[in-house]
């Protein structure tokens, strides 16, 4: 790969980030803190969070087999989408990547820094090559995205070839693993080590019914790690959003007994879309949701959407038409949408 240098965007390699005051004590003891203009009162919402939340990487260190200094925590990984364009690409000149149909962040982030997108699209089972994807960079681009087990579509990309990629391209691989705890495929997180160039993300919005509180995980070498920490806001991840990761991160055996019955569920779910006359097809999900291909997705979406029943509506996207994307639910929700779909 090129060097890190190299990557980097010039002004952010010489940047000189925003030493916070909670930074410039770091490694101390202190019990008055007269530093930051905080209200003395309303303890503790008037702190000041822990700006690299080093409780929680420590925690979740322990729950993703990684580092501490490999793990950048972010508002939603929105944000961890977000600054590989602003720490690399060079707005207007440098380009990125991608399978299509994929997740829609990544485009619209590049939309927002100027940053060329070039979207590769996936052959008919949804999978692509490393090849596909190489001939479509040249010597401006700077990273690749690959969201597996890919949104929509729900399957794996096929490992070999993302290995392959990762391998072979000269610049940054990210690997969007947010579904991967619903996959039965090992995560590409347990070989950061060998991948310098790899970025992997993750979130608790998925597995761990952590949606509100908005954190989303980055896995990466410490350099790449140290390089998002100089751009990002000093305090992104609030005091409270931290709180609850540390609870959720005390019991990871409940997140496991939730995927198992999504799981399930998921199994069951499928087999009654196959048998709906209005489906004419289910296709192979490694998430928690399915993608089913229906005689008529916005007839049948207009349909649930009077019914109260909200699903997503994924026909107007490349290589879904016709196409509804269903999210695993409550055994509850679920049957209540499937006795909607057998009166249709």
């Amino acid at each position: 790969m090129k060097s890190l240098e190299e990557l980097t965007r010039p002004n952010i390699w010489s940047l000189a980030p925003y030493s916070s005051a909670r930074n410039e004590y770091s490694g101390h003891a202190a019990h008055v803190f007269l530093d930051a203009n905080e209200n003395p009162y309303n303890k503790p919402l008037n702190r000041y969070p822990d700006p690299l939340q080093e409780d929680v990487k420590a925690k979740l260190s322990v729950v993703k087999r990684v580092s501490p200094e490999q793990i950048f925590l972010g508002n939603g990984s929105d944000e961890a989408i977000d600054l590989p364009y602003r720490c690399f690409c060079r707005p207007g000149i440098d380009n990125v990547v991608a399978i299509e149909p994929t997740y829609g962040m990544y485009k619209v982030c590049a939309d927002i820094n100027d940053v060329e997108y070039r979207p590769v699209l996936l052959d008919e089972n949804y999978q692509i090559t490393a090849e596909k994807l190489l001939k479509a960079t040249d010597e401006n681009t700077k990273f690749i995205w690959i969201c597996s087990p890919n949104n929509p579509t729900g399957n794996n990309i096929n490992r070999d070839e993302i290995i392959k990629l990762i391998d072979s391209f000269d610049g940054l691989v990210i690997v969007d693993e947010a579904y991967s705890d619903f996959s039965s495929q090992k995560p590409l997180r347990d070989e950061l080590d060998r991948h310098p160039n790899m970025i992997v993300l993750n979130t608790f919005s998925k597995a761990w019914g952590c949606a509100a509180i908005r954190l989303g995980m980055a896995f990466a070498s410490k350099d790449i790690i140290s390089i998002f920490n100089k751009v990002k806001y000093p305090y992104n991840v609030n005091s409270l959003t931290q709180k609850q990761a540390l609870e959720a991160l005390k019991d990871p055996y409940e997140v496991d007994k939730w995927v198992k019955i999504i799981l399930q569920e998921r199994l069951r779910m499928i087999q009654a879309f196959k048998d709906l006359p209005i489906c004419e097809k289910v296709y192979n999900t490694d998430a928690n949701f399915f993608l089913a291909k229906m005689k008529d997705a916005q007839k049948t979406y207009d349909y649930l959407v009077d019914k109260g029943i909200i699903v997503r509506n994924r026909t107007r996207i490349s290589l879904c038409g016709n196409c509804l994307r269903i999210t695993i639910g409550t055994k509850s929700e679920n049957q209540d949408l499937l006795a909607a779909l057998r009166d249709l």
